[in-house]
């Protein structure tokens, strides 16, 4: 299976579309997970016209969206159980703030967005990965969007960088 995850696309207020890098990996995408920050329903329904999409309202969505998708989730993927959460809601830093979010609840990933900035690395065989943003990189040097695989109950994940929106 092949899952396609994004966050923080800020549509239409960074950029007027999808960048290129992204709309190509979404032609032969499975699953699709947003990770917060649509900024406007219609990003849903473009998606939605690629694979099923998945996703979680994030700090600057209005409340159509919080309303419709709710601040956190868990998604069953191919036998997988992903924790899909923006990590704005909380005191510590993000990736703590999304950790938390699902502490006590078996996860086999917790997805997280809000500070645009690319991470992924394990905790206790938990797969923490944030995609960044493939529309502002903000002070990131590339802009950015995730690939997860998966096969036969396991998960592989990496990130996809590229220059130009």
């Amino acid at each position: 299976m092949k899952i396609i995850v994004i966050s923080d696309t800020h549509l239409p207020r960074r950029a007027r579309t999808l960048p290129a890098p992204l709309v190509e990996a979404l032609s032969d995408a499975d699953l699709i997970l947003h990770a917060g920050d649509w900024s406007d329903w219609s990003v849903y329904k473009l998606l939605s016209a690629y694979a099923p999409v998945e996703g979680v309202a994030g700090n600057t969505d209005p409340p159509e969206i919080s309303q419709k998708l709710g601040f956190s989730r868990i998604v069953e993927a191919d036998g997988l159980r992903l924790g899909l959460v923006h990590g704005h809601l909380g005191t510590n830093s993000t990736e703590q703030n999304a950790i938390h979010t699902f502490a006590g609840q078996q996860v086999d990933a917790v997805i997280f967005g809000h500070s645009h900035i690319p991470v992924m690395h394990t905790v206790n065989d938990v797969l923490i990965f944030n995609p960044g943003s493939p529309t502002d990189r903000r002070r990131q040097p590339q802009y950015s969007f995730g690939i997860i695989t998966t096969q036969m109950g396991k998960l592989q994940a990496e990130h996809v960088f590229f220059d130009a929106k």
